[in-house]
Parts: structure tokens; C-alpha cells; sequence
């Protein structure tokens, strides 16, 4: 058996180049500022936010990015379910994973 080499990056990664401000909102939806931090411009500008994206600013910090390893099929189902409904399969499988949750702990109440 041979062993495989693995190649740590050191160093800060570097910020990419975005061609709309679109692109660099959906970067950081799924990328930590915290890596990229002393490549960002200071700005003084104060941006008053809507108070409905203020709202779903301050409920999204209340949640953690998990991963979980799910096969195949599972996804492409839930993905099917999910448009049938009309909603994000990622909302969806959330919420399936929540009622298991409540489920569970009922069960254990009734014990």
C-alpha cells in the first residue's frame, strides 16, 4: 500500500475576483470572512438594512454549518420532494431533522 502526500495550503487563501457584487454576496454565503479578513478594504460607510434582511441576517448567525455525509439517493430524493413542495431542499431536509429531533425527545418524556 502506498501512502498519499497531502498538501496543506499555508498561508491565507486568497480573495477571488468578482465580477458583480452578486457573486461576492453568494461567496461569502458559503465562505467564512474570517480567512479573508486583512484582504478586505476598510469602508466607513453605514448601510441601513432592511429590517426584514436584518431579520434573516440575525436568524441565519443563530445557526451553524454542519456537514453530514448523505448517499446519493437521498439527496436526489430530498431535492425532489423539496420542489414539489416549493421549498429549499436544504430547508426541507432542516426541518425533517427537527421534527426526528422533537419526535425522539417526546419519546423519551413519555418513558
Amino acid at each position: 500500500m502506498m501512502a498519499q502526500k497531502i498538501h496543506l495550503r499555508k498561508g491565507p487563501k486568497k480573495l477571488p475576483v468578482f465580477r458583480s457584487d452578486e457573486a461576492l454576496v453568494r461567496f461569502f454565503e458559503t465562505h467564512s470572512v474570517a480567512g479573508y479578513w486583512d484582504q478586505l478594504e476598510d469602508v466607513d460607510e453605514v448601510i441601513e438594512l432592511a429590517p426584514q434582511l436584518a431579520k434573516r441576517i440575525r436568524e441565519r448567525m443563530k445557526k451553524r454549518m454542519l456537514a453530514i455525509r448523505l448517499e446519493e439517493w437521498q439527496i436526489r430524493r430530498a431535492k425532489e420532494i423539496a420542489r414539489r413542495k416549493g421549498v429549499p431542499y436544504q430547508q426541507l431536509m432542516r426541518d425533517w431533522i427537527s421534527r426526528g429531533i422533537r419526535s425522539e425527545a417526546k419519546k423519551r418524556r413519555a418513558l
